[in-house]
């Protein structure tokens, strides 16, 4: 029996997300699925806009089989460490064969050959690295273009450096890289599988299929339209009935802006010293933050991120890292050595009466334990999980106190 496992965010579940689940299974010739899904908080340091356990439904009415979380150390990371976080625990459940991520080249060899080159992190990608970052390229491009020039020298992609580089600019090509990466680094025996992107690329911000849009365009269209109507037509029926029960008990949509009392609170209490100590706060950034303060006319989280950007500072790089600073995070925490270890368990979010196999299966497979409530184990990692989800219904449209440790409570979603 084969399991194919994904790497979700479905912020939210679009007919995307549909097509790849479809597209995964039949590639992977699996009975079974297993998604690790990031919680409140996202990649790209954004909050998702409705929360885990809204977006665990979406996860099995799809059809998903068994949702396990992906802890908040490594959701809100850079590619390396997101994709080592998620395929560490696909590896972890003993019980999934393949992982089928999206692309946008859908072509697995130079991808796995490229991987196979980069996955020893050799001293000379790491000085090209550094030749890059010093001509002001902020770290995702200097990575990419260190890593294409060593590709190429390595007679890759016939030498094309400019082939390479494209290819690794695009930032699900670049994911997907990671993943196999991380695959090649835990010594897994799970199987890579890619599929092509349809309909709309990863930073599109306005639809351009009749019935596929990316996840920002939908958003754009939620928050554009004041309703969600405008991004019906892009959605599943179950993702538009979760989304409107959501929205109307208070719980979403939920953005940024939501979080800028709390990360205001944080900032302006803070000397820059002290938010040096924050994860990702590098290269002065905690100084140009209080440079920039008393310049804000709104004070809004928005705001704040484009008066801070600039070539260096990255949209994601700075939402990453106020998130961080927002959610406490600590430079030792997302040190190398504390992430390459991984993740700590394989927390439970939801299940059908297939994924309750798998869960009986996984007694015997698994190599972490299986939480099904956050009382089951006492962890650094889960402690942030349980910090991360009460900050994210802290700031919801409707603040109530049975959301803000929901994590307690809340047993696994069952379908």
């Amino acid at each position: 029996m084969n399991t194919v496992g994904l790497i979700v965010e479905y912020n939210p579940l679009h007919n995307g997300h549909a097509y790849h689940f479809r597209e995964a299974k039949r590639l992977a010739h699996a009975d079974t699925t297993v998604a690790v899904m990031s919680g409140d908080f996202l990649q790209r340091g954004e909050p998702a806009i409705v929360n885990k356990w809204a977006r665990t439904e979406m996860a099995l009415h799809l059809g998903i089989d068994l949702v396990l979380e992906l802890p908040v150390s490594y959701a809100v990371q850079p590619a390396e460490w997101f994709a080592h976080g998620a395929a560490a625990l696909l590896d972890a459940t003993g019980v999934v064969s393949h992982l089928c991520f999206g692309s946008e080249s859908g072509e697995l060899p130079v991808l796995a050959e490229l991987a196979a080159l980069l996955a020893s992190e050799s001293g000379a990608l790491k000085a090209a690295v550094a030749e890059e970052l010093a001509t002001g390229a902020s770290y995702p491009r200097a990575y990419a273009a260190a890593a294409a020039r060593a590709f190429a020298a390595a007679g890759g992609l016939g030498g094309d450096v400019d082939a390479a580089r494209l290819l690794l600019e695009q930032p699900n090509n670049s994911l997907g890289l990671h993943y196999l990466i991380a695959l090649r680094r835990l010594q897994s025996g799970i199987t890579p599988l890619t599929l092509q992107r349809q309909g709309a690329g990863y930073r599109d911000e306005s639809p351009r299929d009749a019935s596929i849009a990316s996840a920002t365009a939908v958003r754009r269209l939620i928050a554009g339209g004041g309703s969600l109507a405008a991004a019906a037509a892009y959605l599943p029926p179950f993702t538009l009935e979760i989304l409107q029960r959501e929205f109307a008990a208070g719980r979403g949509p939920m953005d940024w802006d939501r979080f800028s009392q709390p990360l205001f609170s944080r900032l302006l209490s803070a000397t820059p010293e002290e938010l040096a100590g924050h994860l990702e706060m590098n290269e002065g950034l905690e100084y140009r933050i209080h440079k920039i303060l008393p310049k804000l006319e709104q004070a809004s989280a928005t705001e704040l991120i484009e008066l801070l950007k600039t070539k260096r500072y990255t949209h994601t790089k700075l939402q990453r890292t106020l998130m961080h600073t927002l959610l406490g995070h600590s430079r030792l925490m997302g040190s190398r050595e504390v992430l390459s270890a991984g993740p700590h368990y394989l927390r439970v979010l939801g299940f059908n009466e297939r994924g309750q196999r798998l869960l009986k299966q996984m007694k015997k497979t698994a190599k972490l334990p299986i939480i099904t409530r956050a009382a089951d184990l006492s962890h650094p990692q889960l402690d942030a999980d349980i910090r991360a989800s009460a900050v994210y219904a802290n700031a919801m449209p409707e603040r109530m106190g049975v959301d803000l440790f929901r994590d307690y409570r809340q047993p696994p979603i069952r379908l």
